[in-house]
């Protein structure tokens, strides 16, 4: 049995939360998970194996238990930590931004003075913010989530999303469109989506939309502002405070199609990400956990059959799209357990 440790003191929680739930029951994989205070109180997983660590205790630790693999979740801080798990242990790191990556030393310093000047500061003087191109270098394994951009871009793929939820399916007469994600222009085009909800004509289907994410600021008002608008054939929801899990959990299960009007391109640290080259959306893992059929943007790059391209007629999709299936069997919990521990036998027996 390989015997494996999980970190992930940043932001990744749901991926954290589905190893651990692709390898509980292993015969193959034993994994010791180590969180910092803010993703043990987001899993709230008291289990033997499930740590609570501070960063600067974990090197020891770490070296007492000669782990076979060592993979790191996030590493968007605590670089020097980093740097020293990844010249001293067999270690895999999950890649969410590949231009962040590849970035220079010179264009990782220039990005201090973008943008939290004060937040980069402590990274750059207290956290070794300089040498992160190094602890990607050194990293004996980099790891992708999406298949498809870790082909092009010479990752190892590392199977993390699994279908959880069966689909159900509302009433014929209502078509339900949920737009799962933070609602924040930034990252998704919500401005031009609600353009074309005022080109929607009455052909007997209603629609109810769900913003699934906190909306703020500008977003918020534009809610707001239109909601009252809006012809009765559309009824829209959105949400002003952080929605809880089962809440959330709920509207997905619920929803007839996932509707997922993603930027084109995202900057991380100050540096271009483009959203299916270099970054993949989290929708897709949204997708696959509750098994829809999700809308992208035609310039998304993806093979996924179930991420189908947006067509110019919106209205007209939705309900073809509400009509389609897919089958998400080779997304269950068996299947990718299978090809994770795979993966982690090829992981652990190169570094022989």
């Amino acid at each position: 049995m390989k015997k494996i440790a999980y970190i992930e003191l940043d932001t990744h929680a749901e991926l954290a939360n589905n190893f651990y739930e692709l390898t509980k029951d292993s015969d193959e994989i034993s994994t010791d998970f180590y969180f910092s205070e803010k993703i043990f109180k987001f899993l709230n997983l008291h289990e033997k194996n499930v740590f609570l660590t501070d960063y600067s205790q974990l090197l020891e630790i770490l070296e007492k238990k000669k782990y076979d693999l060592i993979i790191i979740g996030t590493v968007h801080r605590h670089f020097i930590f980093y740097k020293a798990i990844v010249k001293k242990f067999n270690t895999a790191i999950l890649v969410h931004n590949l231009n962040f990556i590849r970035a220079s030393k010179w264009e990782l310093f220039k990005s201090i003075f973008k943008k939290d000047f004060k937040y980069r500061l402590k990274l750059f003087l207290k956290e070794g913010l300089l040498e992160a191109p190094k602890v990607y270098q050194q990293s004996k394994h980099l790891l992708g989530i999406d298949e498809f951009v870790s082909q092009k871009n010479n990752l190892e793929f590392s199977p993390i999303y699994f279908n959880q939820f069966n689909s159900q399916n509302s009433e014929k007469e209502i078509i339900r469109i949920v737009i799962p994600g933070a609602v924040s222009q930034s990252r998704r085009d919500y401005d031009s989506f609600l353009d074309k909800l005022k080109n929607f004509e009455n052909t007997g289907i209603n629609y109810e939309i769900i913003f699934l994410g906190k909306a703020i600021g500008i977003e918020l008002e534009k809610l707001k502002s239109i909601v009252n608008k809006l012809p009765q054939f559309i009824k829209i929801h959105f949400f002003e405070n952080k929605i809880p899990q089962q809440e959330f959990d709920s509207w997905m299960k619920k929803a007839d199609v996932l509707y997922c009007p993603i930027q084109n391109e995202t900057e991380f640290f100050s540096i271009k990400e483009i959203y299916g080259k270099t970054k993949i959306s989290g929708n897709i893992g949204d997708a696959i956990k509750y098994g829809k059929l999700a809308i992208f943007p035609e310039a998304y790059d993806s093979d996924l059959e179930f991420i189908i391209k947006e067509k110019k007629d919106l209205q007209t999709q939705f309900s073809e799209v509400r009509n389609q299936e897919f089958d998400f069997q080779l997304y269950s919990l068996e299947n990718v357990s299978k090809k994770l521990a795979i993966l982690v036998e090829r992981l652990t027996t190169k570094n022989i």
